[in-house]
């Protein structure tokens, strides 16, 4: 099949690879109809995770299944399904817990920027539709995939309130959902912190009351005067640097939390400050299966329209363009066509 494979730092090239094989009873082979490339994706794109030469990369994507193992029930061939990034049976202790992101048999998407995927925990993960979207949904789904359920355990973790003030640091995709989720969860006051006006208005779109360019010191002076001097109730960390973390504690009221969902890269806690005002951390990994039926309630009933993120699609074949784009901010999120 064709799928995206990375080779080293800025080298993501369109490669035959073999197709994905059933080599579990619970697995499943996904045709990809979408996937995309997540903001995560750059980090090795950067070179700032290690990576095996020639490995294939995407994590998100939705299609139709293929073939499934002999242990499968839930899904058939020809069902339309949304693919978790993070695979998850959903009967272990951890899953009922809602921690599905650490199920005992947690897998994970590697092709999702290719033909075909494999599925390793299919009916725990898959959630499928009612027969074959329309295309105009499909960009909706796929944010189904991860970053949706991630802005949104962002907004959970921090404890995001009806009436509250919810600040969202971080304008890529994970943030945006993040404004989106905070605006469903009921915020009266949704602050996206963005220095880039496309992902200004779409914050706007999606519920943000205000916004703040401002970086650094003259960033947490601008929330703090914002919230009266408060501080925000809820702080969605998005990113994953030390720099946003530290902003994100710098504008969190006492006794509130940061919800953070962004990978960590060079993170240090300010521990002392945590303590002092009593100001906890919450979030990680995103337990996606727990978030899907609800999600994809609202995306089908039309309440939310995530796929706004989309603001460029590429056939697959242009996948190295989709790359440069986001890596030069020229795009908010790319959507792959196979």
């Amino acid at each position: 099949m064709r799928a995206t494979t990375i080779h080293g730092t800025r080298d993501i090239r369109l490669a035959e690879v073999p197709d994905p094989t059933i080599s579990a009873p619970t697995d499943a082979i996904v045709r990809v109809v979408a996937g995309c490339i997540c903001g995560s994706d750059l980090w090795p794109y950067r070179g700032e995770n290690d990576i095996t030469p020639g490995d294939t990369i995407g994590h998100e994507c939705v299609g139709v299944v293929e073939e499934v193992g002999a242990e499968v029930r839930d899904v058939r061939p020809g069902d339309f399904v949304i693919v978790p990034f993070d695979h998850c049976d959903n009967t272990c202790p951890h899953c009922l817990a809602g921690a599905q992101s650490a199920c005992v048999n947690l897998g994970f998407t590697t092709s999702g920027q290719a033909e075909y995927a494999r599925v390793t925990q299919a009916d725990g993960s898959l959630v499928k539709t009612e027969g074959m979207p329309d295309a105009g949904l499909v960009p909706s789904l796929l944010t189904l995939s991860d970053v949706m359920p991630t802005g949104w355990h962002a907004a959970v973790s921090a404890g995001v309130r009806e009436g509250g003030t919810a600040v969202v640091v971080g304008d890529g995709a994970v943030g945006l959902c993040g404004v989106l989720a905070a605006s469903v969860l009921g915020a009266e006051t949704i602050v996206a912190m963005s220095r880039h006006e496309p992902r200004q208005e779409l914050a706007r779109r999606f519920g943000a009351t205000h916004v703040v360019a401002e970086r650094g010191k003259e960033g947490t002076a601008a929330v703090m005067e914002l919230t009266g001097g408060v501080g925000a109730d809820a702080v969605l960390e998005c990113v994953g640097t030390d720099d946003a973390i530290k902003t994100a504690f710098s504008i969190a009221r006492p006794g509130s939390t940061v919800g953070f969902v962004g990978v960590p890269h060079g993170v240090e806690l300010p521990v002392r400050r945590m303590f002092q005002r009593n100001v906890g951390l919450a979030g990680g990994m995103a337990p996606t299966r727990r978030y899907l039926p609800e999600l994809l309630d609202h995306v089908l009933a039309g309440r939310i329209e995530p796929g706004l993120v989309f603001d460029s699609t590429l056939p697959l074949d242009d996948v190295a363009e989709g790359y440069r784009a986001m890596d030069e901010r020229r795009a908010i999120k790319v959507l792959l066509e196979p």
